[in-house]
């Protein structure tokens, strides 16, 4: 594009195709982004709804994504018990996935 100043017909074509480029580099950002939210969404509901079939009531309010994500590989007998203490002592994912006992795969996710 540098070499194209002065040439109107090069400079044009250069920066349409700079602009190309720009715009292929942020939809690929941008549909990876709206992927992992939307996957992030579903995992929330899934886990809020096993927290409320087990417990009776949504899962706390404290608990971050990242901790939620964490508390899906735990089995039912661990999860409730994991997700209080998750929210009390504001455990990190990798503690809540240390603190795992018997360890529940997720072979259903992308």
């Amino acid at each position: 594009m540098f070499r194209s100043f002065g040439n109107e017909d090069r400079l044009y074509n250069a920066a349409l195709l700079v602009a190309i480029c720009v715009i292929l580099i942020f939809l690929f950002f941008f549909t990876r982004i709206f992927s992992l939210k939307a996957q992030n969404r579903a995992i929330r509901a899934e886990e809020n709804f096993r927290h409320y079939v087990l417990m009776g009531k949504p899962l706390d309010n404290r608990l971050t994504i990242g901790q939620i994500i964490a508390l899906r590989f735990a089995p039912d007998t661990e999860f409730t018990g994991l997700a209080l203490a998750a929210a009390d002592k504001r455990m990190s994912p990798d503690e809540i996935k240390r603190a795992i006992k018997d360890w529940k795969a997720d072979h259903h996710r992308v």
